[in-house]
């Protein structure tokens, strides 16, 4: 009997050039950087694609979307919503023109019966929206934390994830 395979995605969003921003995008980075998943998960480094993230969406069963998010709450601080607590939640997930919306493309996909079926968000309070290729020393320590939650979440649902071993040069 054929087992069908969850076909996890992980989505970094953001824009590299307003320091915090980019947040999304450090985190794919690192993860790429420093962990090997198996073949059910697809990672990208979404920048500022706007609608062009509908196919992602589409193509995966499971989706983790890591960005900033506007609210009120410490600079630094990580908040977790899943599938449509972000929206309940009052938070402005649109911070820049990255954005059509997120949640609007996410509408798009339930609209053409394509949207995944699990939506989860890790998402960090911003503290510098200034131009700057760096994240703030508040946000920084932040992509591997939220790196480490991405792994664990993966292999609470079976997946085998396994962490680079760095050798020096």
């Amino acid at each position: 009997m054929n087992q069908i395979k969850t076909r996890y995605g992980i989505l970094g969003i953001g824009n590299l050039l307003l320091s915090d921003e980019g947040f999304g995008v450090h985190v794919v980075r690192s993860l790429e950087e420093n962990y090997q998943f198996p073949e059910s998960v697809d990672l990208l480094d979404a920048g500022t694609a706007g609608i062009y993230l509908a196919p992602f969406l589409e193509e995966h069963d499971t989706v983790l979307v890591i960005d900033v998010i506007a609210m009120t709450a410490a600079p630094g601080s990580i908040h977790w919503f899943k599938g449509d607590e972000l929206r309940a939640s009052g938070a402005h997930g649109r911070m820049s023109p990255h954005q059509l919306g997120f949640l609007e493309i996410l509408d798009i996909c339930r609209l053409r019966n394509a949207a995944p079926a699990e939506l989860e968000f890790y998402c960090a309070v911003p503290e510098d929206l200034n131009g700057g290729l760096e994240l703030s020393d508040t946000v920084a320590p932040q992509v591997a934390k939220v790196c480490q939650q991405i792994v664990r979440r993966l292999e609470a649902d079976g997946l085998h994830i396994r962490q680079v071993v760095k050798q020096d040069a």
